[in-house]
């Protein structure tokens, strides 16, 4: 079925939700859908949860029991849920799951758009590997490339959580055509082994500059409370936010905050802004052969 094209959106209203997160499926899957029926019902037409909000972060651990939490997408246990919330409320809705496709698991996310349909797959492509954030365990590297997708909302780019701190991810999907980019989100405090421990201030920072930087809305959604995993905890710092496109903080929760975080995205004004800046008139691609490498000397045949 060929689908209508959606024209360019000029406006959306965005909600980001954060939540805390048990141990049973059924509950955080009940939970998120009520937290997706407040952000309709408040006007938001783009939805956007926390990563992995399923189960508790499992990462925390190296436990072969975890695996079994991972399902295809095709008959996956809560995604045709989504898609018929979607197509009830009409709203578009990105929605992060634990994939298994054959032999392999992935750190997964489908965007749902406002009548239904699954517009595509993407496999998180930065997989961590540290204490209490162990994904490269789980989690093979995402083969999917970046993807943009044409909503009826817009055309949203979206990373997933350690994404969020590579710029090249949030340049390829505005040289996409992103109108905006979204980051669902699990992230925390540190074990105590940890000699630099992050904090929310500094994971902002970083997309604030992706939002700067691409003249773009750039929002994250994240967890929140304290969760015991294989005998660690981890507790996480929440601070889900929406930022405009010169990395004005337009709207934010704090530590403990559950429920959604609207702003509406003014795109028609942000494109208007971008061009003018010249950010991606200037680019010099031809220049750019180190970050083809890893260790930063082009490599010519």
């Amino acid at each position: 079925m060929t689908r209508t094209l959606h024209p360019p959106a000029q406006t959306v209203k965005l909600a980001v939700i954060q939540m805390h997160v048990t141990d049973t499926l059924a509950d955080n899957v009940a939970r998120a859908e009520a937290h997706v029926r407040d952000a309709a019902a408040q006007g938001a037409q783009m939805i956007l949860l926390p990563e992995l909000f399923e189960n508790l972060y499992f990462c925390q651990v190296e436990r072969e029991e975890y695996f079994a939490l991972a399902h295809p997408q095709d008959g996956h246990p809560f995604i045709g849920r989504f898609q018929n919330l979607a197509r009830e409320l009409g709203v578009v809705l990105p929605i992060s799951y634990f994939e298994r496709a054959g032999q392999a698991h992935y750190n997964s996310l489908v965007c749902i758009d406002a009548d239904g349909t699954v517009l595509g797959n993407y496999r998180k492509t930065h997989i961590p590997d540290g204490p209490g954030y162990e994904e490269k365990y789980y989690f093979n590297p995402g083969d999917t490339g970046f993807k943009v997708w044409p909503t009826r909302f817009g055309r949203v780019g979206v990373g997933i959580c350690w994404d969020q701190w590579y710029p090249e991810t949030a340049r390829v999907m505005m040289l996409q055509g992103a109108d905006f980019l979204l980051y669902p989100t699990a992230i925390g405090s540190e074990p105590a082994e940890v000699e630099t421990p992050n904090s929310h201030h500094m994971w902002q920072r970083a997309m604030v500059g992706h939002a700067v930087s691409n003249s773009s809305y750039v929002a994250a959604a994240n967890r929140i409370g304290t969760e015991v995993v294989g005998g660690l905890s981890q507790t996480y710092y929440g601070h889900s936010f929406i930022s405009d496109y010169i990395g004005e903080l337009v709207a934010e929760f704090g530590d403990m905050d559950e429920g959604a975080l609207t702003h509406t995205l003014n795109l028609t004004e942000a494109r208007k802004f971008r061009a003018g800046m010249g950010f991606f008139r200037d680019r010099r691609p031809e220049l750019y052969g180190p970050l083809m490498t890893v260790d930063g000397v082009t490599r010519r045949d």
